[in-house]
Parts: C-alpha cells; sequence; structure tokens
C-alpha cells in the first residue's frame, strides 16, 4: 500500500492550507459568534475565490464542475479542510451534500443527474438527507416507519424523520422510506426518493437544538414531517426496494470522509495545544511546556493521531482498490476509533487552555460542543463495535487461523 503523496497533489494540498489559514480561518470569530445567514455574502464569495483558484468540489465528478479526485487524494483535503469548521462548505464538498452527489453520480438517472445533480455539484443549490427518525433506532436502517405508498404514478409519503441536516434552505431531500413492506428480506423493503422541498405535504416542524445551538440554513439539523407528501415515482433513485443497499453504499466512502474531516480538527487542536503550552506561564520561570504531564498529554495525541490517519487511509484506499464491500471492517473500524481519538485530543487542548478553552476565543470549545455527535452520527460507536467482532469471528468460523490485515 503506497500513501505517497503525487507531486500535483502537493501543490493542490498547499494550495488549499494556505487558502485555509489566510482566508477562512480569520472568519471564524464571526461564524462562532453570527446566525450563518448573515455571513452568507463572504460565505459565496470565499467559494467563488475557490473556485477561481479550480479547487472547487475537489471529490466530485469533472464532468459534473467538480476536480474528481480519487478517494485517497480526496482523504487528505479532506484533512486540510478539517482543519476549519468552514473548510467543506467553503470548498463545495459539505455533507450532506457530498454523500447525495455520490448517489446521484453513481444511481441516478440522466433527468436526475440534470436536475439535481448538476446544480448541486456546481454549488447553485443545497440537499439534504432525510432517514433518521424519531420514534426508532437510527442505527438500524432496515426498521422504518416512514412509508412511500404507490398511487398511480407516484408515490404518497407519510413519516416523521429528525436530524435532516441541512434541510433549512435546501432545495431537495432524499428520503428514505419504506416502499416494498411486503418482501421478505428487511433488506429490500426501503426506498431512496427525491423529494423537492417545495413539494406540498413535505413540512420542516423545526430546527433540532443541538447542545444548545439551533442554527439555521446549512448549519442547522431539522425535524419534518411528511403527511400525503406526492412525487413522481421516477424520482426514485436506482432500484424500488434498493434504499439498505444504497444507504451503505452512502455511507461507506462518507465516513471516511469524516474521519478524514476528524483527523483535521484533531491536528488543530494539537497545533493549539502545542503553542500555547509554549507560550503559557506556570511559574514566573517555567512555562507550561516545562510539566512532564503536559508532554505525555503532546506524546499521547501524537500516537493517537497518526494511529487514527494511517487507518483511514489504509481504508481508503481498500475502498478504492478492493471496493467498499472487501472494506466493511476498516469502515466500521475507523468509525469508532477515530471520533474516539479526536475526543480525547480536543480534551487535552481545552485542559491545556485552562479557562481560555472554555471560552469561544479558540475553536476548541466549538469542537467539544459540536464533534461528540461524532460518536453517534452514522452508526453508534457500539453498533460499530459489534460489526466488527461479529466480522472477525466469521472469518475465523469459516477456516482461518491467523488475523489478517
Amino acid at each position: 500500500m503506497d500513501f505517497t503523496v503525487s507531486e500535483r497533489m502537493q501543490t493542490i494540498l498547499g494550495m488549499v492550507e494556505e487558502f485555509v489559514e489566510k482566508e477562512i480561518i480569520p472568519m471564524e470569530a464571526d461564524y462562532f459568534r453570527r446566525p450563518f445567514r448573515e455571513l452568507d455574502p463572504w460565505l459565496e464569495a470565499k467559494r467563488d475565490q475557490v473556485k477561481q483558484m479550480e479547487l472547487w468540489a475537489p471529490l466530485h465528478p469533472k464532468e459534473y464542475g467538480g476536480m474528481g479526485l480519487r478517494l485517497t487524494d480526496y482523504a487528505l483535503v479532506a484533512e486540510a479542510l478539517g482543519y476549519s469548521p468552514l473548510g467543506l462548505y467553503i470548498f463545495g464538498c459539505q455533507y450532506s451534500d457530498a454523500g447525495n452527489i455520490g448517489l446521484l453520480a453513481r444511481y441516478g438517472n440522466e433527468d436526475q443527474k440534470e436536475r439535481f445533480l448538476r446544480p448541486l455539484v456546481e454549488g447553485r443549490i443545497r440537499s439534504c438527507f432525510s432517514m433518521t427518525e424519531v420514534e426508532v433506532a437510527g442505527s438500524n436502517p432496515t426498521w422504518l416507519l416512514t412509508q412511500a405508498a404507490r398511487d398511480g404514478d407516484d408515490w404518497v409519503i407519510n413519516g416523521h424523520k429528525w436530524f435532516t441536516s441541512h434541510a433549512d434552505g435546501a432545495k431537495f431531500a432524499i428520503v428514505m422510506a419504506e416502499t416494498n413492506p411486503e418482501n421478505e428480506s428487511r433488506h429490500r423493503r426501503a426506498s431512496m426518493i427525491i423529494v423537492p422541498l417545495d413539494t406540498p405535504g413535505m413540512h420542516i416542524v423545526r430546527g433540532v437544538s443541538v447542545m444548545g445551538h439551533v442554527g439555521e440554513a446549512w448549519d442547522s439539523h431539522a425535524e419534518v414531517l411528511y403527511r400525503n407528501c406526492r412525487v413522481p415515482r421516477a424520482n426514485t433513485i436506482g432500484e424500488e426496494g434498493q434504499g439498505f443497499v444504497l444507504a451503505q453504499e452512502r455511507l461507506g466512502p462518507g465516513r471516511v470522509q469524516h474521519c478524514m474531516r476528524w483527523i483535521g480538527v484533531c491536528n488543530r487542536c494539537f497545533d493549539l495545544m502545542c503553542n500555547h503550552v509554549r507560550r503559557r506561564r506556570r511559574t514566573p520561570d517555567e512555562m507550561l511546556a516545562d510539566s512532564d504531564v503536559i508532554r505525555t498529554y503532546i506524546a499521547d495525541c501524537a500516537a493517537d493521531i497518526l494511529s487514527a490517519r494511517l487507518m483511514v487511509l489504509n481504508t481508503a484506499w481498500k475502498i478504492e482498490n478492493l471496493g467498499v464491500k472487501q472494506a466493511m471492517k476498516d469502515i466500521s473500524m475507523i468509525k469508532y476509533f477515530v471520533p474516539n481519538v479526536m475526543q480525547r485530543v480536543i480534551d487535552r487542548a481545552l485542559q491545556c487552555h485552562g479557562g481560555l478553552g472554555m471560552t469561544d476565543d479558540t475553536p476548541i470549545a466549538f469542537y467539544h460542543r459540536f464533534e461528540r455527535a461524532s460518536r453517534i452520527a452514522d452508526g453508534a460507536d457500539e453498533v460499530h463495535k459489534i460489526s466488527v467482532g461479529r466480522r472477525f469471528i466469521r472469518d475465523y468460523d469459516s477456516g482461518r487461523t491467523k488475523v489478517k490485515w
């Protein structure tokens, strides 16, 4: 497995890192204190700059306006962009749009690609993904109460969702609903359906308050109600009953993208911590960096971050070369390992900053509040650990006697 960074990617990464440092980080103080929509003119100006630099939408297909980077290259870009909470948005590869773009590019028909995919990649519209439900376990995508019933050439959708992130101001949602309840296989009962947000019967109930933050626009999470919401059956992505398969296809590479962004968060907190302890005095004659305890924090963080980073790159390489199916154990492992690394790094950085770490004068408090969700979103830690353990036991049951990574 060769993780050598090509000269072209070194140039791209240098440009990305410089832009984040000079153009994005200075905007963070306003982002932490002001409503998202107030920043929109400045954010759009930055997004235009990125397009002029030909760095827009690094992961997304070239034919629709992106850079078309392979996953291992994009993992490095996501790490660089994760250095700031605004990085992915300004470069046009923010979630949930990134996952929806991947789905539409691979499984959408030509009409869906022109109506929804192209303007999405170009950054002219936003979208959301509507799967998690209020009444049932979000970690079980085979159990959905939202129903889409056939009525001629239409679907009529009824259901109750929440954490439909970024729905405020989005143009369409991709809704996961049960369309084939009679199918014997619980993995073939759901479908993915495109629902424009101006469709009658599609209601945004509220922005869900997360850690005291309701948010707005892209920076929000919605509770959504579908009441006799009627859309054409032609809005189905892929085949009817393929929803579970598409969800796994969407979430696999998406978890790699999340994890590399989280490595960027770790890098930012590590840099803040190391720079702070070198400047902060604990006595008139000593800096915090002179403390052996602080040095153990730094050593532990460095080992954690490097371990997580190599695991994610290895997973991206497997997806790229062997396919998502062959990388399922690795995807699950990074999904619980990296968020826990990130949480430890954030906590140590906050501890080293003392009272300053509790303020919004640095991004550490922001990360402490909002990245806790990483251990729940896209599958709770415990679900992924159970999956990994089950897959290893299955390997040994089938005849393996030695571990194979």
